[in-house]
């Protein structure tokens, strides 16, 4: 063979083996190096020389955080209530070598572990727990799966339950539950404000009592809010005072004084009439009510015997 020829074939076959032996590895990835079946060490990221010729191959595994979902699992909680849970799990291979040389698929042995620990966690807990304590569960979960990867060099960095499925049963159980709580709540809340108007009630007599004249305050400012409205019949509130000589034992009333009383009463009204269409024809009623209290004195008054002879 012509000298220049196989210079030329060495010189192709040498270009060629230089082209199949650089790699570029990315930032976020690494190569593990085995030399005959043998394994060398991780390189990268960067530009990467391998021996030609299938002396050395490269393994590429990838860094970044990956999330894994974990199918909805049928499990029973320690309270015996049937529920159905799904999560998701986010690890990362920390080791590249244990991840390639440890375990045959990473990703499938890391899923198997994660439905498995699932489900025995939440066997352990009762369901007010996994209702009320996600976070906790959510961080037991993660300790167990990160013990149990560490040997394949994976780092579990979070577990979150996405979802938790009751059955239709125990959902309006919980419902009627929750609706009695509030009940109760509105009930002790309605007591609780009975209780404080009665106090106030009570305080607001008292002072009424030793104060006479409040009570006529009273009168009055009733009558200003029944005028607000529009109403076509106007009541007046009788002040007891008026019917208490009537009442009491031992203190009769004179026709005079009866009638003295009903007098204050009518002009009292008279005074507190609200300025409206009906004015006019309250203020003649009232005024005929006197009329009536001053004619019924006259009738009642004692007149003088006639002078008889001895």
């Amino acid at each position: 063979m012509d000298p220049s020829t196989t210079l030329v074939v060495a010189a192709a076959l040498g270009g060629l083996g230089l082209l199949t032996s650089l790699r570029i590895l990315f930032e976020y990835e690494r190569g593990v190096i085995f030399r005959l079946g043998k394994l060398t060490r991780a390189k990268g990221p960067g530009l990467i020389f391998l021996v030609p010729f299938g002396v050395e191959r490269m393994r590429k595994m990838d860094l970044r955080i990956v999330a894994l979902d974990i199918a909805p699992q049928d499990t029973i909680t320690k309270d015996n209530v049937s529920v159905r849970v799904n999560a998701v799990v986010y690890f990362r291979v920390a080791d590249p070598t244990k991840a390639v040389v440890e375990i045959e698929d990473y990703y499938f042995a890391t899923s198997q572990l994660a439905q498995t620990t699932l489900r025995s966690v939440i066997g352990q807990s009762e369901l007010d727990e996994l209702l009320a304590e996600r976070e906790r569960i959510n961080e037991v979960v993660r300790g167990i799966i990160d013990e149990g990867t560490d040997q394949w060099g994976i780092e579990v960095t979070g577990v979150e339950i996405k979802d938790i499925d009751l059955p239709q049963e125990m959902k309006r159980a919980m419902a009627k539950q929750a609706e009695a709580e509030r009940e109760r709540r509105a009930k002790v809340i309605s007591a609780e404000g009975e209780y404080q108007a009665s106090t106030k009630l009570a305080a607001a007599a008292e002072i009424i009592q030793q104060f006479p004249g409040a009570m006529q305050l009273r009168f009055l400012q009733t009558v200003v809010e029944i005028a607000a409205e529009n109403n076509s019949t106007t009541l007046f509130p009788l002040p007891i005072e008026l019917f208490r000589s009537f009442v009491e034992p031992g203190k009769p009333a004179s026709d005079e004084a009866r009638a003295n009383a009903l007098k204050a009463a009518a002009e009292s009204m008279i005074s507190a009439l609200p300025d409206t269409g009906d004015k006019a024809t309250l203020e003649s009623a009232a005024r005929r009510m006197i009329g009536q209290a001053r004619q019924k004195g006259r009738e009642r008054e004692p007149t003088a015997a006639p002078d008889s002879d001895d």
